[in-house]
């Protein structure tokens, strides 16, 4: 597991462009494919009564104008990364995930 720092740097990397935002933008036009993620709820696992480990966990959205962006097969080979849903808005393709990270 590492930072939100190296994420982002991941994610940028993944999806070959610096259209990945922590977060989503709301004074700024974005261009597509994006990548938006925000942190959520983390993992704990507790053992002797305390919390021995705690894992940061993001809900990451692809948002694409193509349904098939090869973002989303490159995505999913994470380790701790699940598809959650998909669906289209305003015209555009959203593929949401949960990673620990």
């Amino acid at each position: 597991m590492g930072t939100r720092v190296e994420l982002q740097s991941k994610l940028e990397e993944l999806l070959g462009s610096k259209e990945v935002y922590y977060n989503r933008p709301e004074d700024r036009l974005m261009e597509y494919p994006a990548i938006v993620y925000s942190k959520i709820k983390p993992r704990t696992a507790h053992a002797g009564n305390s919390i021995y480990k705690i894992d940061s966990q993001y809900e990451l959205t692809v948002i694409s104008n193509r349904p098939d962006n090869p973002v989303l097969d490159k995505l999913i080979q994470f380790p701790y990364c699940a598809m959650d849903r998909l669906y289209k808005a305003d015209n555009l393709y959203h593929n949401t995930f949960t990673l620990y990270y």
